[in-house]
């Protein structure tokens, strides 16, 4: 039971967030208006989408300079985990806008830059349906991911900052300030860094353990 601690942690912090996300008192920001609880959630689902994508492209290096199995299985579990969050992460992201921006899904650079991201890992895991030979399946998606994760950074953090851009942190448009996320916004935002990083991996080490049973001969 001890090594489950930080799941127990996990299930405890997000219940805080979610609570607390809800009804602490927030500063108005700008045009935010209450809509500024949403950094509880939005936020953290790309953090979450970078560790399981750090965690898959790292995988697929070490399967190419070992050519072992496991470190494929690894590699595509972490990117169908990371593709979720990536994608409740536009999700949260367009249901902000819808409040601050007047529209739900926009051409908004930061936005579409965004969506191409996660549209290359879906064909990622497109990809690997497709192929149905396991070490021709390996090879191919090994090199496709690292691909897909040096486009990552650009398209979602890079070039969004070197355009003008209606979403925080561009070139026109200042990012939250210190006096905007206030101590009592940090009290939870930092908490739900921690608590959905923490969901992540979990989800992450459940998928892992699903493909160790699919694929027994693998993991003798």
């Amino acid at each position: 039971m001890a090594r489950h601690w930080w799941k127990a942690l996990a299930i405890l912090l997000l219940i805080y967030v979610i609570i607390a996300g809800f009804t602490i008192r927030i500063p108005i920001i700008g045009t935010n208006g209450q809509s500024s609880r949403g950094l509880f959630f939005h936020v953290p689902m790309w953090i979450c989408m970078y560790t399981m994508f750090t965690i898959s492209v790292v995988n697929s290096l070490l399967y190419l300079s070992k050519y072992d199995l496991k470190r494929d299985v690894y590699a595509s579990s972490a990117a169908r985990v990371g593709a979720f969050f990536g994608v409740l992460g536009f999700a949260t992201g367009s249901l902000w806008a819808t409040y601050t921006w007047g529209g739900t899904l926009t051409d908004d650079p930061k936005q579409m830059c965004t969506a191409i991201a996660i549209l290359i890992y879906m064909a990622y895991l497109v990809l690997r349906i497709s192929i149905h030979d396991i070490d021709k399946r390996a090879r191919i998606s090994a090199v496709f991911n690292i691909f897909a994760f040096a486009l990552l950074i650009p398209l979602t953090y890079i070039i969004p900052r070197m355009v003008d851009s209606l979403h925080p942190g561009s070139a026109t448009t200042p990012g939250f300030a210190s006096k905007d996320t206030d101590g009592g916004m940090k009290m939870v935002l930092y908490p739900a860094f921690i608590g959905w990083t923490l969901l992540s991996v979990w989800i992450y080490t459940l998928v892992v353990r699903y493909k160790k049973l699919e694929l027994k001969n693998i993991f003798k």
